[in-house]
């Protein structure tokens, strides 16, 4: 299996930069934010992190994806999550299928592995699954609890891409 190069207006180059250009000073800003939140709360493991910013296409996904494929590269087990359950792009970056995901541990079985495989050792992905008429009540369900406690349990850090906060009230 192999990431497809998704060749947009940014010259050429892929959005997940930390796998197809790792010796970009984009990459090495990618580093740098690693490591400065291994340093967010010294003498305790960070084990989740949520990017988000106010507005849609602000470049969540490409962060959230680079940011795990960085923390990957360390040597830590990494679940990136696609909770964008409005407008999911996760599966899009890496070539995956959306059939199961997010959407199926909410309403299905908290307990069922919907996690995909990546050509980056260590990262997995859970693409957001089928978008879902009600995706807030989803998000702020006690089932998303057990979710966060149970990915958390089986990964270094977890890693959620989240719906713009400005938007919509997912986030």
């Amino acid at each position: 299996m192999d990431l497809a190069r998704q060749d947009k207006s940014n010259n050429g180059f892929s959005d997940l930069i930390m796998y197809y250009d790792p010796r970009s000073p984009i990459s090495e800003a990618f580093r740098t934010l690693r490591t400065n939140l291994e340093f967010v709360s010294p003498g305790a493991q960070l084990k989740s992190v949520l990017v988000s910013s106010p507005g849609p296409e602000e470049g969540k996904s490409t962060v959230a994806a680079n940011l795990a494929i960085s923390l990957a590269q360390t040597g830590k087990q990494v679940i990136l999550v696609d909770a964008d359950m409005r407008k999911p792009t996760l599966h899009k970056l890496f070539s995956l299928p959306n059939r199961a995901g997010l959407t199926t541990l909410l309403v299905k079985d908290a307990e069922q592995d919907v996690r995909q495989e990546t050509p980056v050792p260590g990262l997995s992905i859970i693409t957001s699954g089928p978008i879902p008429p009600n995706p807030s009540e989803l998000l702020a369900s006690d089932i998303m609890d057990t979710v966060i406690d149970s990915l958390a349990d089986n990964a270094d850090i977890v890693i959620y891409d989240s719906p713009p906060m400005a938007v919509v009230t997912d986030a």
